[in-house]
């Protein structure tokens, strides 16, 4: 018997196990619907309804995410995979895009909220023929958009992108001459004329940041905000009313709050933005308080 199954690559103990079964004999774990599969697919449908473009990963994050609220237990991403995949959920996967020859090495993300701010405008086109554009300032560590400006018309002129950084420097800081002296917070930015000009590079020393952009022709280099804009138009502007300049307007104050509250995010363990600064917060909180725990022992 070893050197039949030592031949046919075969285990002696499966072997051995197949001649002690009877002809009535069947795979229990074949043809299965394991308990609440039926329950997850109706909360995984119940989270996408609104949000067609959430893969099976940010719909298992938004799905424990409830759990969690309501002390449930959270599910893993591989049984979400396998349940949207039997339901025809799954979305198709997305086609490869053309990489630049042009090496990228540096890194935009960092490791620590405000430390880096990035920057971009984008357009809207609406079914009226008009076009709303947008601008935004987001953080490179938390994903947060802090303020933003949209307007009627194309092209991007500075006034406001000025009146975005003051907005942002007195969210994060309480007041626009805020910032700690001492310490650098960079503006990110490509070279659009709203980004270079004078008046603006002015402005953004005077509140305390530094205005760096990035090279000619390298849209890569400010990687996150470009990212940003793909992932706004897919996730929001695909599903958004466009009738006209107007409607769309209404439209953008909900979703820029969706995103810093609600959307799940890789490079954040698939927390929101908001979630990871808030899970930050109470870290800092709790860290002074065991350093204080431990001195007194």
């Amino acid at each position: 018997m070893k050197t039949v199954c030592r031949t046919m690559g075969l285990a002696r103990s499966h072997v051995r196990e197949l001649s002690r079964r009877d002809d009535s004999w069947t795979d229990g774990r074949r043809h299965r619907t394991p308990k609440g599969d039926a329950q997850l697919l109706a909360e995984l449908r119940q989270e996408i309804a609104q949000l067609p473009s959430y893969g099976y990963r940010r719909a298992c994050a938004l799905v424990n995410r409830q759990r969690s609220a309501t002390g449930d237990v959270r599910v893993n991403a591989k049984r979400v995979y396998r349940v949207m995949a039997q339901a025809g959920l799954l979305l198709p996967k997305a086609p490869r895009r053309r990489h630049s020859s042009r090496v990228h090495e540096g890194r935009v993300a960092v490791a620590h909220s405000d430390l880096r701010w990035c920057s971009d405008g984008l357009e809207i086109k609406c079914d009226s023929g008009q076009t709303v554009t947008a601008t935004f300032t987001k953080d490179c560590c938390d994903r947060e958009v802090l303020a933003w400006r949209a307007w009627e018309g194309k092209g991007l002129p500075g006034e406001p992108v000025r009146e975005m950084l003051i907005e942002a420097v007195e969210r994060r800081f309480g007041a626009a001459d805020a910032i700690p002296a001492g310490h650098q917070l960079e503006f990110l930015s490509d070279n659009g004329g709203a980004y270079i000009a004078a008046e603006t590079r002015a402005l953004a020393r005077s509140l305390g940041l530094k205005p760096i952009n990035t090279p000619v022709c390298s849209p890569q280099s400010n990687g996150m905000a470009e990212s940003f804009v793909n992932t706004f138009k897919r996730d929001y502007v695909a599903r958004m009313d466009l009738r006209d300049v107007n409607t769309v307007l209404a439209q953008l104050s909900a979703a820029f709050e969706h995103f810093n509250e609600v959307h799940p995010h890789s490079s954040l363990k698939m927390r929101s933005p908001r979630e990871f600064r808030r899970q930050r917060a109470a870290q800092v909180r709790q860290e002074p308080a065991m350093d204080q725990a431990l001195y007194c022992d």
